[in-house]
């Protein structure tokens, strides 16, 4: 099972681009899998049969005492079948549905394959946590397959409405899985329900848990997003709304149900909405003229009855529900891909234009007659079965007082008739011959499909009856799964006899019931086409009330960002300051005990650098101009240099001055863009208010200080940190260790922060795409210009370098130099970037390598061959920022990334933990003896990312801003206006 979940990883990888070769043929490779997991779980059977359980686990995250542990019950085990067969059956029939499409396929396969990974993994896991994973997985890919055409509003807000309801359920039910799991002390299912715990905790766990498993399977007040998901393609709604999604909160019910069904919240919860559900879907059911919205409530009035039945929690009702489950999984999967095949060759499902279909392809309307046959309970059909034992199950509860028996009665026989009733309004939208006051309509041309398109349909319906005739067979393999409910509630008297699947049982109350409820739906039927019954049914819905619910959240949002979002950086910083002066004031204040440890000083660098230091600060508050002031926090930060540097500290002193130093560069970048002093076109306000509160920041900020100078109450887990870098890292400068290893999952996480602040900047700036154009956007340098340092020249065969140069010219010392004003040109500047750009390239891959045993690293080396390029970019602009890097910035970004996360997924496949480092070391000859850690390779993705993040603030604020001040530039004189003060290219 196992290498079955790795299997579906990876094969849908692969199917885009088997689909970009063949076509939609490809969706015969893509059933292969499904298809082998089917005879998998079917070669599983005997064992299932004997009660010995096939189980496989692997440690996934001990700490936590999560498995990746599977097993496959006899619930299990039916849903596997179901998960994988039918999905096998949906990619046979996509192969035809799709046959001539060949845009947005490829990916439609890999979500849809992926997807049956997903739900298969869902129904054989055996960790409560792992299948809170699956089922989120399950939201997200449906939401990929429902918006499958995206280009349709309707799609979009389907998919976005599936979503959303879902996955807020799996967040609530994410809530009672951690109560149990915390109640019970163990994440295995199986083992939390052999302890069968009570309590209040556990109660409100249920019903958290309830909570998704009704969203899940569009129980009422769920229920509105199931049709409004039939905007996806047809097999969509076939597998995810009919077999697949749907059934994963019945799963669920079906799962805890024989064990918690005696809770005190249990029954009343699943009965009543589940009774609510039938009635609600199968009277909408009635007035939709679209095909596949009528099986769109149909099937939501059939989750009603799955949810009744398999959540009441006796043994015949268990027994009846599993076979209700397979027998709505055929016949309602059956009637939805004879929905697909309609549609596909006449381009409507509106039953008001459909006529006389059923005389011309009698073999597609004969197996439809008995997939409705199943879905209405009549004989031989599994169907059928089904709903008699059902409703003896029921009868006996009733018999015996039991309330919510009574209820489940009356819900599951009115939802009976409205079965029947649109069912036959199915059958006669789809293939009767209509009238229209009386008078025949034009029959609808029927173009017979290929005969691939209708397999699964006829399979599937076939499988029906011979599910149904086979009956005794699967009481025995059902048997199991029911003999863990109870004989029946609290209350009432066990059975005398307990219930058996088989098509015959003699002339019971049931059987008469079950009839009655066929000929008077049929009837109901009848009546309903006969009088065009159009009404609607209810004034106000739940999915008004979700639309309500959309309209007023975007309404709160305008009004709250119309209060807080004015427009002012001053007010936005002043609120942060003010509420960080209020928070930790009041901490300090309520602070019973304050221990401060304080020194004059440690070194006497800090009694020189200090007052230096804080001048700045004070001059940095009265500076006018804007650059004046950052060259002055500068030396604050510049100050911090040396007071580490004197500290024992060679590594953060490193750091900060090419943080500093590329902060600088930045902030200069900016600062083309605005007006060089401070207050020109709007005046500094409050002055005294801002004072205050600067001060109130300054004095917190010393008081937390000092305070926790002496909070400490432990011995900090640091201190083993030299022993841990030698011992685990195997290396020297702890700094360094410590970062790439010992707390490598930190490093990823700050990664993945410099990521999307680059992308932040990126797309700040970036007006039209984010893609890099900039060295090749407009007028790129010719070939020449990289092989010589001559001035080039125009001629009537191009560009090309001139013979001699006269001493007047200039050197092209920098290729992209050529392009730079000759004014904003310096040929000193140009010289020096083309002798040191290569040397500094390599001494930061000195520091990177070098940063295991020594200061160094891959944030310091990456800092560093940023600032190489920021050379190359100041000494010939943007055309030569391109040269140097020839690469988009997101590509770095993604391998650097990239290159981090393997690091933690490879130590995986060997037993290890994440992020886990490996040791090599060897003497090789001439070489030598050389030593090599894995975790140097995270350090390489370190040094990559930060390369992407200084090349795209780059190529934002710098290259991008020049391209567009020199637009501004070539427009100002049509314009007859000048570009803004302080933009130069």
């Amino acid at each position: 099972m196992l290498i079955l979940l790795g299997a579906f990883a990876l094969l849908p990888l692969v199917l885009p681009w088997l689909v970009a070769r063949i076509g939609a043929r490809a969706f015969y490779v893509g059933a292969l899998l499904p298809g082998a997991a089917f005879v998998y779980t079917a070669i599983q059977t005997p064992a299932v049969l004997a009660g010995h359980i096939p189980f496989e686990t692997f440690e996934w995250i001990p700490s936590l005492g999560i498995q990746l542990s599977m097993r496959l019950d006899t619930l299990s085990w039916v849903m596997a079948l179901i998960v994988t067969g039918v999905g096998a059956l949906v990619m046979l029939y996509c192969r035809w549905y799709f046959r001539g499409h060949i845009e947005g396929v490829g990916q439609f396969s890999a979500v849809l394959l992926a997807f049956s990974g997903a739900m298969y993994g869902l129904v054989v896991t055996d960790d409560l946590v792992v299948l809170v994973m699956f089922w989120e997985l399950t939201s997200v890919l449906s939401y990929l397959l429902i918006g499958f055409y995206n280009r349709r509003g309707a799609s979009r807000r389907a998919a976005l409405q599936a979503l959303l309801v879902t996955s807020l359920g799996g967040l609530v039910m994410l809530i009672g899985v951690v109560l149990l799991v915390v109640e019970t002390g163990t994440t295995s299912i199986s083992g939390i329900l052999a302890m069968a715990p009570t309590g209040s905790v556990v109660d409100a766990a249920l019903v958290l848990i309830l909570v998704g498993a009704l969203s899940k399977s569009a129980i009422f007040p769920f229920h509105f997003w199931l049709p409004a998901a039939m905007a996806a393609p047809t097999p969509v709604s076939a597998y995810l709304h009919a077999a697949a999604m749907v059934k994963a909160g019945i799963y669920l019910i079906a799962l805890f149900a024989p064990v918690f069904a005696g809770s005190a919240l249990w029954r009343p919860i699943v009965v009543l909405l589940g009774v609510v559900t039938i009635l609600l879907g199968g009277l909408q059911a009635l007035r939709e003229s679209d095909l596949k919205r009528i099986l769109a409530f149909g099937t939501v009035s059939q989750l009603g009855f799955l949810a009744v039945v398999l959540g009441y929690g006796i043994q015949d009702a268990a027994l009846a529900g599993i076979a209700l489950l397979i027998s709505h999984a055929l016949f309602k999967s059956a009637l939805f891909l004879v929905v697909g095949v309609i549609d596909r060759q006449l381009s409507t499902r509106d039953i008001r234009e459909l006529s006389g279909v059923g005389r011309q392809a009698p073999v597609m309307a004969t197996f439809t007659a008995i997939a409705l046959a199943s879905m209405v309970g009549f004989v031989p059909t599994i169907g059928f079965v089904a709903k008699e034992g059902i409703i003896a199950a029921f009868l006996h509860e009733a018999a015996g007082g039991a309330v919510w028996g009574i209820v489940a009665l009356i819900g599951i026989v009115l939802g009976s008739i409205l079965t029947a009733a649109y069912g036959i309004r199915f059958f006669w939208g789809a293939f009767w011959t209509k009238k229209t006051g009386g008078v025949a309509m034009p029959r609808t041309e029927w173009p017979d499909p290929p005969i691939g398109f209708l397999g699964a349909p006829v399979l599937l319906s076939a499988l029906t009856v011979v599910a149904g005739l086979a009956a005794p067979l699967l009481d025995v393999v059902i048997a199991p799964y029911a003999a863990s409910a109870p004989a029946s509630s609290p209350g009432v008297a066990a059975p005398e006899h307990p219930a058996h699947l088989a098509l015959w049982h003699g002339l019971e109350p049931a059987l008469w019931i079950s009839l009655g409820t066929i000929a008077a739906g049929v009837a109901l039927g009848l009546l309903v086409n006969a009088t065009g019954w159009q009404r609607r049914m209810l004034p106000f819905t739940a999915a008004d009330l979700y639309n309500a619910t959309l309209r007023g959240i975007a309404r709160l949002s305008v009004i709250t960002t119309s209060l807080t979002q004015r427009g002012s950086l001053p007010v936005y910083v002043g609120t942060i300051f003010v509420v960080f002066v209020a928070a930790e004031g009041t901490a300090l204040l309520a602070g019973s005990d304050w221990q401060a440890q304080l020194d004059a000083y440690q070194t006497p660098m800090q009694l020189v650098v200090a007052p230096i230091m804080i001048a700045a600060g004070l001059v940095a508050v009265l500076a006018r101009k804007r650059y004046t002031g950052v060259v002055l926090v500068s030396v604050t930060g510049l100050g911090m240099v040396l007071l580490f540097a004197t500290s024992g500290a060679p590594d953060l002193a490193l750091t900060q001055i090419l943080v500093e130093t590329v902060t600088l560069v930045a902030f200069a970048l900016v600062l083309r863009r605005i007006p060089s002093r401070m207050g020109e076109h709007n005046a500094t306000v409050r002055p005294i208010a801002r004072a205050v509160l600067a001060a109130a920041v300054g004095v917190t900020m010393a008081l937390v200080a000092m305070v926790a100078t002496g909070a400490r109450s432990a011995e900090p887990i640091s201190e083993s940190f030299p022993d841990l870098a030698y011992q685990l890292g195997h290396g020297k400068n702890v700094v360094n260790v410590a970062l790439v290893d010992l707390r490598g999952w930190d490093t990823m996480g700050e990664l993945s922060v410099l990521i999307l602040a680059a992308t932040g900047v990126a797309s700040l700036v970036f007006v039209t795409h984010r893609a890099d154009t900039l060295s090749r956007s407009t007028a790129p340098l010719p070939p020449a210009a990289a092989r010589t340092r001559r001035p080039l020249v125009e001629t009537e065969h191009g560009v090309r370098p001139r013979a001699e140069a006269s001493g007047s010219q200039r050197m092209a010392w920098l290729g992209g130099g050529q392009r730079v004003r000759p004014e904003d040109r310096s040929i000193l500047l140009e010289v020096i970037v083309r002798i040191l750009f290569h040397s500094i390239i390599i001494v930061s891959l000195y520091v990177l390598f070098a940063g295991h045993n020594l200061p160094g690293g891959g944030f310091a080396g990456g800092l560093i061959a940023g600032m190489a390029l920021v050379m190359r970019y100041v000494a010939g602009g943007r055309y030569e920022l391109g040269a140097a890097a020839p690469t988009d910035a997101g590509r770095l970004l993604g391998a650097g990334m990239s290159i981090a996360v393997a690091c933690a997924i490879v130590p995986l496949l060997f037993g290890a933990p994440p992020l886990t480092s490996f040791f090599f070391e060897a003497t090789l000859p001439v070489i030598g003896h050389i030593e090599f850690v894995t975790s140097t390779l995270f350090d390489i993705g370190v040094y990559l990312v930060v390369i992407g993040l200084l090349l795209d603030v780059l190529r934002s604020l710098g290259a991008e801003v020049d391209r567009q001040a020199q637009e501004l530039r070539d427009a100002a004189p049509v314009r007859g206006s000048n570009p803004p003060s302080g933009m130069s290219a």
